[in-house]
């Protein structure tokens, strides 16, 4: 991922309805969710649903089939693996990520 495709994708996911709809996508795995089902487990309306699930597939986080009139939204898990990849090369420098549960030295 590069840093445009990095940004995209955190902005989609900073809203927590976002979240949670991608979050549900991934635990569902590979065969996806109906965009009624995701809707009757998040409580959210239909259209508000639509609106995010467009945004978040923007960001090639998820990708939609459409199965005759049916439509299937999956997690895309390459760009969600390239989203913590980059995250850990860029920003831990290749280094491991760890927080130290020690507190700072004191002078």
């Amino acid at each position: 991922m590069n840093e445009a495709q990095t940004l995209a994708a955190l902005a989609a996911l900073a809203h927590p309805q976002r979240l949670r709809v991608f979050r549900a996508l991934v635990v569902a795995g590979p065969a996806g969710l109906l965009p009624s089902v995701i809707a009757d487990r998040l409580e959210v309306a239909r259209n508000t649903l639509s609106f995010h699930l467009k945004t978040l597939a923007q960001a090639g986080l998820v990708t939609v089939e459409q199965q005759g009139r049916t439509l299937i939204y999956r997690a895309e898990y390459e760009r969600m693996n390239g989203l913590i990849g980059y995250l850990t090369e860029h920003c831990c420098e290749g280094g491991s990520c760890e927080v130290s549960t020690s507190p700072p030295c004191a002078k």
